[in-house]
């Protein structure tokens, strides 16, 4: 029998171009009306018994190639555990091989986070005591915008995720956090939930989510560019969670996304927004360095280069978040290599490792929410 290839499934993406033999040639696909494109998630039956390369062509040409060195694919034959298998990018082409002793894996950019196990997130989450569920509309495509509210304390705290949907890491970190908040053994998820309101958006787009998209909506919108005008015809994603955090306001905003090329967690800030005052500044600093000394699985030397004064990109939901309401405000990226000061070789960076790294974000929140 012949291998077979397919994506089409919930966060699937990959075009077969060829079968030569044990080689496999595929490309893979763009968002839909975006020129944005580097997940990928297949799988091949069939194989038992064989050893097969797959060759990505197009991955010279994909969003992000200068991430591809040193990155590692992540295989799966249960759809549970992602370890990694070695992996060569030259020429514009991304190669990587792997003997079947089972019928079927799967190979991903990352371990994929699906909408079916969002939909059970929140199905889950919504059944714990103190949790509250609400749809603030629907996208494009007609999915629910998931919102659940925990804790009752004065400081309004806003999580959310996923705005770039191939950033799969973002809702394996929102899990641990969710999972962490609800604890009802967790003293500090306790006198966290005392002390604030946690509103929280697990993904913010489901429908690139369930597309297959590395960066964009169902109609080719990247949501992380449109917080300073967002329109229900391009960005109803963004629209809605917006006017809800004007009916809350917010205090603390964390958004969670993943990062192509630096193999380490960081913190990106508010540099360069016109409103900029040297206290809320230190407070984003202090923070960092606090979550540094709490777990190897975060650093502050590595991370992006910092806006000029009075130059931040205002469409940004960080620079927004903290010019609008004044909120200490911070994107976490999360690598798809690993976080080299603490590696793993089996694994790279991980799901567990994202929960793990949430437990440690909301401890250090709640040793300072007092002063923020």
């Amino acid at each position: 029998m012949s291998i077979q290839i397919t994506s089409a499934f919930d966060g699937g993406n990959i075009r077969l171009v060829s079968v030569d033999g044990d080689r496999v040639d595929l490309e893979i696909v763009k968002d839909k009306d975006s020129d944005f494109f580097q997940w990928f998630y297949f799988r091949v039956a069939g194989a038992k018994g064989r050893t097969l390369t797959f060759r990505i062509l197009n991955a010279g040409k994909s969003a992000y190639p200068f991430g591809w060195p040193g990155y590692k694919t992540r295989v799966s034959t249960d759809r549970e555990s992602w370890p990694v298998t070695e992996t060569d990018y030259s020429d514009g082409v991304l190669r990587f091989s792997h003997d079947f002793s089972t019928d079927m894996a799967w190979f991903a950019y990352f371990a994929p986070y699906t909408v079916e196990r969002h939909n059970q997130l929140v199905a889950d989450m919504a059944l714990k005591d103190g949790v509250s569920h609400a749809e603030l509309g629907k996208t494009l495509d007609g999915r629910s915008l998931d919102y659940l509210t925990v804790g009752n304390g004065p400081k309004q705290v806003w999580l959310y995720a996923r705005q770039h949907p191939g950033e799969s890491m973002a809702e394996w970190w929102m899990e641990g956090a969710l999972e962490k908040l609800t604890d009802p053994d967790d003293d500090t998820a306790k006198a966290l939930r005392q002390k604030a309101t946690l509103h929280i958006i697990p993904n913010m787009n489901p429908d690139g989510s369930y597309r297959g998209h590395l960066r964009t909506n169902a109609v080719g919108t990247n949501l992380n560019r449109e917080w300073d005008t967002p329109t229900m015809e391009k960005s109803p994603e963004v629209f809605l969670v917006k006017a809800k955090m004007d009916e809350t306001g917010v205090d603390v905003a964390m958004d969670i996304h993943g990062d192509e090329a630096i193999p380490a967690n960081f913190l990106a800030g508010f540099e360069g927004i016109p409103s900029w005052t040297d206290t809320l500044g230190d407070k984003f600093t202090d923070y960092a360095r606090r979550l540094e000394a709490a777990t190897p699985e975060f650093q502050t030397k590595e991370g992006y280069d910092k806006a000029a004064p009075g130059k931040a990109n205002l469409s940004m939901s960080t620079n927004q978040m903290a010019e609008r309401y004044g909120a200490l405000s911070m994107t976490l990226e999360m690598p798809f290599k690993d976080h080299d000061p603490n590696a793993d070789a089996k694994f790279a960076w991980s799901p567990e490792r994202c929960k793990r790294l949430a437990h440690a974000g909301l401890d250090v929140l709640a040793d300072m929410i007092d002063d923020i």
